[in-house]
């Protein structure tokens, strides 16, 4: 029964409400008020016998009173919700239940977590049991069928993933998951966007023939994604798409962030009416661009808005040199003319002022070019050639053009790739018996690996290279008779490149050719990944393990457990769990892997054609409010005051008087709060307070050492909590003396502290800020002896538009200002936590990079009265976020759980020493302080 915003779950027992008016008849006698009487008590006794008593009628606020508190407690009986909702249809032997939990997902996850919710209910009230798959997970999940709590278990532990769904995949596992569940009902929860196969997927889903089918469709989709973002010539040049159904001309705003989350630049980025794709441009400084990061968008909370950007997107400086004097009437003959035009869109351009490459060389070189194209240079001056060296060596690209000079010059081993032939070689001139030679295939071992040969481009004079074991090794371009065309080799930290013919087209059509604009931008891409990633960025393959990921809301955060190296070097790779969209690499370089490609599109999803019944649902958050338990408490709440009423009319407050009839009404009231009392008890939302901890607990708590966390209400973030401090465990079990027992998870609201010398606290933004209540216990916890680690875990994990403090560290201070925190410092090198078992100068966790903080010794200027050599105390705070709980994590067979940051074996087994290091200074105090001592004490000793 609903009467709208209210329904009644039991709407029979609302008839009970017809009884008010006997209860009204009823409550109004009452026995009169007793009379105060004054000696002589014969008088008293004859009046007494001559009256006769009348019943008189009971006060109208009174009778008022209990007549609310009988209807209270009638509405309570009928279950009363406010906001109720419509059930839907579950029919059948079961509920599948398919959900899209890919990135576009990610903005409006929470209502498609209640929703999901509230079919599961449905299911379970109907007895029956649930297929639930989501599209974006690993094909060898688990679907079921679960009974209800295991349902939601999984539910409320499924995030959504920085990846496109999978939906063909997942949708024939459910199909064929239904054998076993004919004639279930099938829900589909779909993110709004369309993929491919999607088809073929719905054909396979509804082919077992379901009973029903629950349709939910978010009301709004991802609006807006990135597809390129290119460096150009006057400014960054932004592209982005958006729903093809979204007809209405509209502008976002996008901001470019650094390496450190600053915002440093603005654009809007413009769709048209009816237009799909969307453009902008960031005109900013040429500097200032190569500060850039990562570009979002602005209010899309979904990795499609963000893209992160590597040594690629840098516009870089190309300096150009030539020998020969330029002529203003024969412009295409000039050395650099085909190569200006092939680099400018990509590039920016310098020259030196002087011809003389005396002085050239140095002039370019103070501009710091990332590349420098030598057109036909012979010998070079020793000074300048000394410098050129130097440049080289430290990492830039130097790439040379052939021609008459560089023939005729002798072999420069250091700044060549090969040695040459003395001369030219002319191949179909009228001495010659050789015809012009063409391209051959690019050999894979070169950055011109994926590129097409050109047909059109013949070699008709060219310098020849030594014959040498290496020589193919070194060829990055060959013609058809075999000889190199473009060769390249390493010097230490930069790369050298020729081509083996003129930059002119006099020796070749090559410099005319829509590939040698190509090739000069695969250079160009070369001279921006030095050092590690110069194997990838030569065509070589390369692993690179991740760095940084972009999770689904569109925050950059540590690699998950489950992502793997990104293989480069064979062509483009898709976006998947195990490589999701993020940097890759090391601090020394990285490579960016974005989720959405140049090409892509946002279209949205249809519908199917669906021959069972179909209900539509919107996604909503369930605001249903059970009023049973308000009711029930409004109810006592009443009847308490009507016993004060009763005390109040027989005389109780007055101090003097007859109080039978008083103590009468007072003995009914304490039987009805008695029975209200039992009734609120019985009710689902209530439960006994076991705040204290009895006997048994007390003495399992304390019968041996165990490490506890605090349970933050995120079941992820427990569980590796807890899976830290157990994997902690084990090692010292191995390495120590100390045998503790199984980690405990604390409430801190709620349970004993003082049980435990040690308390890990990661620091999730996520949950709920703790109670002044449970911050208060923490702090007396800490000023007892009991010593908290606090862990934000967030070394990688800001946000791209956060400020200095990422939400993590925000929240610990926000925890930190309601606590008397002692002050604080980085470990100092001669503080016992560095020695406390292992010798240890840093403590990395999964992550390498914050410091370990601790409580500030007192006189630190003065190492003869640091507290930490002279006293036995022990500082009740530590703060890092380098993840320890991460690093020590083991799953079931003792392997690691997730990969640090660089992936280091030894710096795993670090983080195990300081675990050690922190457990024992808990246990021992700082004992080996005293050892500084030994020089005193045999001094006075005499010794």
């Amino acid at each position: 029964m609903s009467w709208l915003p209210l329904s009644f779950g039991f709407p029979a027992i609302l008839w009970g409400l017809l009884a008010l008016p006997v209860i009204w008849w009823l409550l109004r006698l009452t026995p009169p008020k007793p009379e105060t009487e004054v000696f002589p008590p014969l008088k008293i006794l004859a009046r007494v016998l001559r009256r006769e008593e009348t019943p008189r009628q009971s006060p109208w606020w009174l009778t008022l009173l209990r007549l609310l508190m009988a209807a209270l407690v009638v509405m309570a009986l009928a279950e009363p919700v406010f906001n109720p909702r419509e059930k839907l249809p579950a029919a059948g032997s079961g509920l599948a239940l398919v959900v899209d939990n890919g990135w576009a997902a990610s903005p409006d996850w929470e209502r498609h977590v209640a929703t999901a919710e509230r079919l599961i209910d449905d299911a379970a009230a109907s007895g029956q049991r649930v297929l639930l798959a989501f599209t974006a997970e690993k094909p060898n999940a688990d679907i079921g069928p679960f009974d209800a709590k295991a349902a939601r278990d999984k539910l409320r532990a499924t995030k959504p993933r920085p990846i496109p769904t999978d939906r063909p995949s997942v949708y024939a596992r459910v199909a064929a998951a239904l054998d076993t569940m004919p004639g279930a009902s099938i829900a589909v929860l779909a993110d709004g966007l369309a993929a491919q196969g999607d088809d073929a997927a719905f054909g396979t889903l509804f082919s077992k023939g379901p009973a029903s089918v629950i349709w939910a469709m978010p009301d709004r989709i991802a609006t807006a994604g990135l597809t390129k973002a290119e460096n150009q010539l006057d400014g960054f040049a932004l592209t982005a798409v958006r729903p093809s159904s979204d007809a209405t001309p509209r502008q976002v705003t996008a901001g470019a962030f650094d390496d450190k989350g600053r915002r440093i630049a603005d654009a809007a980025i413009t769709f048209g009416a009816g237009a799909a794709v969307g453009t902008g441009l960031m005109k900013v400084p040429f500097e200032l661009r190569n500060d850039f990061a990562a570009i979002r968008i602005d209010g899309e909370n979904h990795a499609g808005a963000v893209r992160v950007l590597d040594e690629s997107s840098k516009r870089r400086r190309v300096g150009l040199i030539s020998q020969a004097e330029s002529d203003q009437a024969q412009p295409l003959l000039a050395p650099l003319y085909y190569i200006r035009r092939a680099l400018s869109p990509f590039a920016d351009l310098v020259e030196p002022q002087s011809r003389d490459i005396a002085d050239a060389i140095p002039q370019l070189l103070e501009q710091k070019p990332a590349m420098i194209v030598m057109a036909d240079i012979g010998n070079i001056p020793e000074p300048a050639h000394q410098k050129l060296v130097e440049w080289v060596n430290n990492g830039g690209l130097l790439v040379r053009f052939a021609g008459s000079r560089l023939a005729a010059a002798g072999n420069d081993d250091d700044l060549l790739p090969v040695r040459l032939r003395t001369g030219e070689r002319s191949l179909g001139g009228a001495m010659s018996w050789t015809e012009p030679q063409p391209v051959t295939e690019f050999p894979k071992t070169g950055p011109f690996s994926d590129l097409a040969p050109p047909s059109e481009v013949t070699v008709s004079r060219q310098v020849l290279a030594e014959p040498t074991a290496d020589l193919g090794e070194r060829t990055w371009a060959n013609l058809a008779d075999g000889t190199p065309l473009v060769t390249g080799a390493r010097r230490e930290k930069g790369t050298v490149v020729l081509f083996h013919t003129a930059p002119e087209a006099t020796w070749s059509n090559l410099p005319i050719s829509g590939t040698f604009v190509e090739m000069l931008r695969r250079l160009v891409q070369m001279s921006r990944n030095q050092g590690s990633l110069a194997a990838s960025a030569e065509g070589q393959v390369a692993s690179l393990a991740p760095y940084r990921m972009i999770a689904a809301d569109g925050t950059l955060v540590p690699p998950p457990a489950d992502a793997r190296p990104l293989t480069v070097g064979r062509g483009p790779v898709p976006v998947t769990i195990e490589n999701p969209p993020g940097l890759y690499g090391s601090e020394d370089g990285v490579v960016a892997h974005n989720l959405l490609g140049a090409d892509a599109t946002l279209a949205p999803l249809a519908r199917p054609r669906i021959a069972a019944p179909v209900t539509e649902m919107r996604y909503a958050l369930n605001e249903t409010h059970d009023l049973k338990g308000p009711l029930v408490a409004a109810a006592l709440a009443l009847m308490l005051l009507d016993t004060l009423a009763v005390f109040w009319l027989g005389g109780m407050f007055a101090g003097r008087g007859r109080r039978d009839a008083a103590a009468r009404g007072a003995g009914a009231a304490v039987v009805l709060l008695a029975a209200g009392a039992l009734f609120f008890a019985s009710a689902p939302h209530a439960r006994a307070d076991d705040s204290k901890p009895g006997d048994d607990q007390a003495i399992e708590a304390v019968s041996k050492t165990r490490l506890a966390y605090v349970i933050t209400g995120d079941a992820s973030v427990d569980a590796i909590s807890r899976a830290g401090l157990d994997g902690l465990s084990r090692f010292l079990v191995d390495k120590t003396a100390l045998e503790p027992g199984k980690p405990a998870g604390v409430d801190i609201a709620r349970d004993e502290l003082a049980f435990y010398p040690l308390i890990y606290w990661p620091i999730d933004p996520k949950a709920a800020m703790p109670s002044q209540e449970a911050i208060a216990r923490i702090d007396a916890y800490m000023q007892q002896g009991g010593t908290v680690l606090f862990d934000t875990r967030d070394q990688y994990a800001g946000g791209i538009d956060a400020n200095s403090a990422s939400p993590a560290t925000q929240r610990l201070r926000d925890i930190l200002a309601n606590l008397n925190v002692p002050p604080l410092e980085p470990v100092p090198s001669d503080h016992v936590l560095t020695k406390s078992f292992y010798i240890l100068p840093e403590f990395p966790g999964r992550f390498n990079g914050s410091p370990l903080w601790v409580e500030a010794s007192l006189e630190a200027a003065n190492p003869e009265h640091r507290p930490v050599r002279t006293g036995d105390g022990v500082t009740p705070i530590m703060i890092t976020a380098n993840d320890f709980a991460g690093a020590w994590a083991v799953d079931a067979n003792g392997d690691p759980m997730f990969p640090t940051v660089p992936s280091d074996p030894m710096q795993r087994l670090y983080a195990y020493r300081v675990g050690v290091n922190i457990v024992m200074y808990m246990l021992t105090g700082n004992y080996k302080s005293d050892q500084v001592h030994v020089p005193a004490l045999l001094e006075r000793l005499g010794q």
